[in-house]
C-alpha cells in the first residue's frame, strides 16, 4: 500500500506528513514558509521526509491558512468588481470599499427582479469600458448581478465580455452563492477574485516540488467544509479554501484526539481558528462563517478565526491597553535566528533614544507580478534591496528617504512585511519557548517597552526588566483566547447577533474567571454567579503556539484541555483525510398561484404544477453536482437528495407554498495512483 501525503502551508509554518493505510502518521516534518518564494519552504518540508516513502505516495491534498490569514490582514491582489443592478446603499453595506479603492468598484445598469426577469438592460456600453480601463490595473474581476441567483444571465454576459476583452479571470456570483444576500454575495465573489493569484502561486510552487521529487500522484486542495477538490476546481474557487486550513485542522485534531463532543482551537501565527464539534462532526453552514471582520457567504465549517496568533503585532491600544493583532509581523526572534546580524542592530537601537520605528525591519513577504509591474522606480530599487537582506527602517530614513517612503508602500500593497515585538517574542522571554533566538526576543521586549513607556505614555516596566511586559503580553493573549472561547459558545445555537455577543463575551468571560470553576475559590462566596463554561467540552488545541499559550487559558476558564501528539501537524493531517464533496442548489418559487418557477444556472423555467417542477428540480441538481463531483476530482460518487420548503398559512387560502429548495449533495473519495481518466458508475441514493 502506499501513503498519502498531507502538506499545509501557514504563514509562519509549512507542514507535512506522510499517512499509511492504517491512517496513522508516518513520519512529520515543520518548516519555515517562504512567502517570497513558496518552493524554497515546501521543498525544505518535503525533503525533511523518508524519500523512499515519498516514491509511494499516491494521493497528495494540501490545506493552506494563506487565503484566511489574506481576508483577515486585509491583503490580497487588485480586483474590478462589476455590479449591474446594485444600489450605492447596497455598495456600501457590501464593505466593498473599505477593501477596494472607488474606482476599482462599478456599478453598472442591469440586473433582474426577484423572479428572474430581466429588470432593466445590462450597459454593455459602460462595462466595456470599465473593463478596458481596470483590465491593467488588475489581477483579476469578480462579476455579481442583481438577483443573479435567480437569473444569471448579466453575469454571464459580463464574464464573456471580460474574456474578449483581456486575460484576465474572472468570478461570477451565481458561481460560489445561492442566497438572496447582495451584498454578502458581492463580497464574496470580489474576495474570490482577490485570492485567485494566491492560490494560484501555492498549487505552483506544489506542483513544482513533485516534479522535482518525481511524486507522480493526485494533487487535490482542501475546502472550507473539510472536503476536497482538485487544483483546477480550486483555482477558480479559491474562497471555498478561504478556511482550508481551519477545516483541516479541525478534522486533524478530531482524527487524533478521536474527540467526540470537542471545542478544536488551532492557534497559529497569523489567526486563532476555533470551532465546536459535537459527536464527531462539525457543524457547517455559510450564515455562521467569520473571517476576522467579514463573514463571506461560503459553506464551510462553522468557525470563528480572530487575528490573534504568534506573530500578531504587539502595539499601543489607545486608552493605555495592548492591542494584539490583527496585523501580523516578523517575530524579532525568528528574524535574528535567520539573520544574526539583526541582535547588532538591536543593542545600537536600544542605546540610542526611542523612536516609533525601533524594533523595525523590512523583510520581502511575497512576488505578485502585477503588483511589481506597477512599482516605481524607487520601489524597485527598494524591492531589489530587500532581496540581500532585511532593511532597517531607522537606519534606512536616515541614509535615504525616497527608498525609505517606497519601502513603506511596498509594505502597504502587501509585497513587503515589517518585524516587531510579538506573542512569540514574549513566550522565549519567558522561557516558554526556546527554537528561536532569546537575545533577540529580550531585546525587542526592552525595545518595546520602553517606547510604550516613552512615546505613549502606556506602562511603568522598569527599565532593562524584559520579563514583566512579556508577562504582560502573556496575560493579554490569554484574555483574548478566553474570549474567543466563550463567544463560540454565544455562537453555538444563534440566539445573538454579532453586536449582542461581542458585548456579553467580555462580561461571561470575566464571571467565569470569578466563579469557583475557574479560580477554585469556594463556590458559596464572593459572588451571586457562579458560572461554568462546556464541562462536557474539552478544549483540543492544536498548532505551532497551542502548548505554550492555551495550558493557562484554559486552566483560566476552568476546561479540561487535550494537546494531543502530533498536534503541530493536525491541519497536514486533516488534509488527507477528507472525501471529494459537492453540492448543488435549485430553487422552486410560486410568484403567482399556480405558476412555479426553477431557478439554477441558466434561465429560470416555468411550470403550472408544483410536482413538475419539483421533479425539473430533481433531476437538474443531480446532472449539476454529478458534472460537479467529476469536475473536482472523484472517480465515483454518492449522490443524496433533500429539499426545504417553505410555506404560510392564509386566513382564505389556507397552507400557501413559497418556495422549495433542492439540494444535491455528492460524496465520493478522490482517485488516487496516477490520475484517473475514467470513472465508474455513480450511485444515486434519494433521501427526503
Amino acid at each position: 500500500m502506499g501513503f498519502r501525503l498531507g502538506i499545509d502551508t501557514g504563514g509562519t509554518y509549512t507542514d507535512a506528513v506522510l499517512v499509511n493505510e492504517h491512517q496513522q502518521i508516518f513520519a512529520a516534518a515543520k518548516c519555515l514558509t517562504t512567502r517570497h518564494d513558496l518552493t524554497l519552504g515546501i521543498g525544505n518540508v518535503l525533503r525533511e521526509l523518508p524519500p523512499d516513502a515519498l516514491c509511494k505516495v499516491s494521493l497528495v491534498a494540501l490545506s493552506t491558512t494563506l487565503s484566511t490569514n489574506s481576508v483577515v490582514e486585509g491583503q490580497g491582489a487588485p480586483v474590478g468588481v462589476l455590479l449591474p443592478g446594485y444600489r450605492e446603499q447596497q455598495v456600501r453595506k457590501s464593505g466593498l470599499l473599505e477593501i477596494f479603492k472607488n474606482d476599482m468598484v462599478v456599478t453598472l445598469a442591469g440586473g433582474h427582479d426577484a423572479m428572474g426577469k430581466e429588470k432593466q438592460s445590462l450597459d454593455e456600453e459602460a462595462a466595456t469600458q470599465a473593463i478596458k480601463v481596470l483590465a491593467g490595473r488588475v489581477s483579476s474581476f469578480a462579476v455579481s448581478s442583481m438577483f443573479g441567483v435567480r437569473n444569471p444571465a448579466h453575469e454571464i454576459r459580463l464574464r464573456e465580455l471580460v474574456s474578449a476583452l483581456c486575460a484576465k479571470p474572472v468570478t461570477c456570483g451565481h458561481e460560489l452563492a445561492s442566497g438572496l444576500d447582495a451584498p454578502r454575495r458581492a463580497l464574496t465573489v470580489a474576495l474570490n477574485a482577490r485570492m485567485i493569484p494566491i492560490i494560484h502561486e501555492l498549487i505552483i510552487a506544489v506542483q513544482g516540488i513533485m516534479r522535482q521529487m518525481k511524486i507522480q500522484a493526485p494533487l487535490m486542495m482542501v475546502k472550507g467544509d473539510g472536503s476536497l477538490v482538485n487544483i483546477k476546481t480550486a483555482i477558480r474557487q479559491p474562497v471555498g479554501t478561504v478556511l482550508s486550513g481551519p477545516a483541516a485542522s479541525v478534522i486533524g485534531a478530531c482524527a487524533l484526539s478521536s474527540a467526540g463532543n470537542a471545542i478544536i482551537a488551532d492557534m497559529g501565527g497569523t489567526t486563532t481558528d476555533i470551532a465546536v464539534v459535537t459527536d464527531g462532526q462539525p457543524e457547517l453552514g455559510s450564515d455562521g462563517v467569520r473571517i476576522g471582520d467579514w463573514k463571506p457567504m461560503v459553506e464551510a465549517v462553522r468557525v470563528i478565526s480572530i487575528g490573534l496568533g504568534g506573530d500578531s503585532e504587539v502595539r499601543f491600544g489607545g486608552s493605555s491597553d495592548i492591542r494584539i493583532g490583527p496585523r501580523r509581523v516578523v517575530p524579532l526572534s525568528l528574524l535574528a535566528h535567520q539573520f544574526p546580524d539583526i541582535v547588532d542592530a538591536l543593542h545600537r537601537q536600544l542605546a540610542q533614544p526611542p523612536g516609533r520605528r525601533n524594533n523595525r525591519f523590512a523583510v520581502r513577504l511575497e512576488s505578485n507580478k502585477v503588483l511589481l509591474s506597477r512599482c516605481s522606480d524607487a520601489e524597485l530599487r527598494a524591492w531589489d534591496m530587500l532581496g540581500k537582506q532585511p532593511v532597517e527602517l531607522d537606519a534606512i530614513m536616515a541614509a535615504d528617504r525616497d527608498i525609505a517612503r517606497a519601502i513603506a508602500r511596498l509594505q502597504r500593497h502587501g509585497l513587503v512585511i515589517y518585524s516587531g515585538f510579538t506573542p512569540t517574542d514574549a513566550a522565549h522571554v519567558l522561557d516558554l519557548s526556546s527554537h528561536w533566538n532569546r537575545e533577540a526576543a529580550e531585546l525587542s521586549a526592552l525595545i518595546w517597552a520602553r517606547q510604550m513607556r516613552h512615546i505613549y505614555g502606556m506602562g511603568r516596566w522598569q527599565p532593562g526588566d524584559a520579563i514583566t511586559p512579556s508577562r504582560d503580553v502573556f496575560e493579554q493573549v490569554n484574555q483574548r483566547i478566553c474570549r474567543a472561547l466563550i463567544e463560540v459558545g454565544l455562537h453555538q445555537h444563534r440566539k445573538l447577533d454579532r453586536s449582542n455577543t461581542i458585548s456579553l463575551t467580555r462580561l461571561l468571560a470575566e464571571l467565569v474567571y470569578e466563579s469557583g470553576n475557574a479560580t477554585g475559590t469556594n463556590p458559596e462566596s464572593g459572588s451571586l454567579f457562579h458560572l461554568s463554561f462546556a464541562t462536557t467540552y474539552p478544549v483540543v488545541a492544536v498548532g505551532a503556539p497551542a502548548a505554550t499559550f492555551f495550558p493557562d487559558a484554559a486552566e483560566r476558564l476552568g476546561v479540561k484541555l487535550a494537546l494531543p501528539v502530533h498536534a503541530e501537524v493536525a491541519n497536514a493531517f486533516g488534509a488527507v483525510m477528507g472525501s471529494v464533496v459537492q453540492r448543488a442548489h435549485v430553487t422552486i418559487t410560486q410568484p403567482l398561484h399556480g405558476q412555479f418557477i426553477v431557478h439554477s444556472d441558466q434561465e429560470p423555467i416555468r411550470f403550472n404544477e408544483l410536482e413538475e417542477a419539483t421533479e425539473k428540480a430533481r433531476a437538474m441538481a443531480t446532472e449539476k453536482v454529478r458534472l460537479m463531483t467529476r469536475a473536482a476530482g472523484a472517480s465515483e460518487m454518492e449522490i443524496r437528495l433533500s429539499q426545504q420548503e417553505n410555506h404560510i398559512h392564509h386566513d382564505l387560502d389556507g397552507d400557501l407554498f413559497l418556495e422549495m429548495r433542492v439540494t444535491a449533495t455528492a460524496t465520493g473519495r478522490p482517485g488516487v495512483g496516477k490520475i484517473l481518466t475514467s470513472t465508474s458508475a455513480d450511485q444515486t441514493v434519494t433521501q427526503q
